[in-house]
């Protein structure tokens, strides 16, 4: 941590599948998303020293696209360019389940009609996520540890940080139209700042990047929609920050 006069250092912790389902799901123009670069955004008041980003390994779905899991790969790629972010991988599966139909049907029993579905989840994130804010909170890594969900599943390590550990704890909700959770909001952060479209157009990685490997380029996919911007500028062509949203 720095001393007087320097500001405050900030860890950030992005929920990678809550960050997308939120935020990125149905914005391809957005994806190609510089983590650093949104921190720093975000949080003008702070020298963020670090980016943990949780997420899972995604795998090809019979009748979905099928370059989705080649997409991911070369946005972990560009990630491991960026000196201050470090990824942690959990695990995706797919499994066989039995579940009752929807909407509810019953049998000539009375019992409600149960089909064969096949169930996606990510698994290991939330815990991961969770560790490493406590372990970080516990060796005194920064000034205040920022959690970037709208899962309320986190709200205990949230809760233990300032309880128990006397560490700071920020918000950053990544939800457009929607309320934030009420029980991360309950755990009484520092502050609750609210994710922007014009934060995360103005973080975006620049097309190409060139690792030991090569280069790695913005797929395709992600460089339009006919509902957004036209392909937002690289990261280095970004406007003076703005802070999100604060809110207390």
């Amino acid at each position: 941590m720095d001393g007087a006069g320097s500001p405050p250092t900030a860890l950030v912790y992005v929920d990678g599948f809550n960050l997308y389902r939120q935020l990125l799901e149905g914005q391809p123009q957005y994806k190609w998303l510089d983590l650093t670069a949104l921190a720093d955004q975000v949080l003008p008041d702070y020298r963020v020293i670090g980016v943990r980003y949780f997420t899972a390994k995604i795998k090809q779905l019979p009748g979905k696209d099928a370059s989705a899991p080649q997409r991911q790969q070369a946005y972990l790629r560009a990630l491991a360019i960026l000196e201050r972010v470090e990824v942690f991988l959990g695990k995706f599966r797919v499994d066989a389940r039995i579940m009752p139909k929807h909407p509810i049907e019953v049998d000539s029993h009375g019992k409600p009609v149960r089909v064969k579905v096949k169930k996606t989840e990510e698994k290991g994130s939330d815990v991961a996520l969770a560790s490493r804010l406590l372990v970080d909170a516990m060796q005194r890594k920064a000034d205040i540890y920022v959690v970037c969900t709208n899962d309320s599943d986190l709200v205990m390590p949230l809760h233990l940080v300032q309880a128990e550990l006397g560490g700071d704890i920020g918000l950053l909700s990544p939800v457009q139209c929607k309320r934030a959770s009420n029980e991360l909001k309950q755990t009484n952060p520092r502050w609750h700042r609210q994710i922007t479209h014009a934060d995360l157009q103005r973080s975006q990685l620049p097309d190409v990047l060139t690792d030991k490997y090569g280069t790695v380029h913005r797929p395709q996919k992600w460089a339009t929609n006919s509902e957004g911007p036209a392909e937002a500028g690289p990261s280095n062509q970004r406007p003076k920050p703005t802070g999100g949203v604060p809110s207390g």
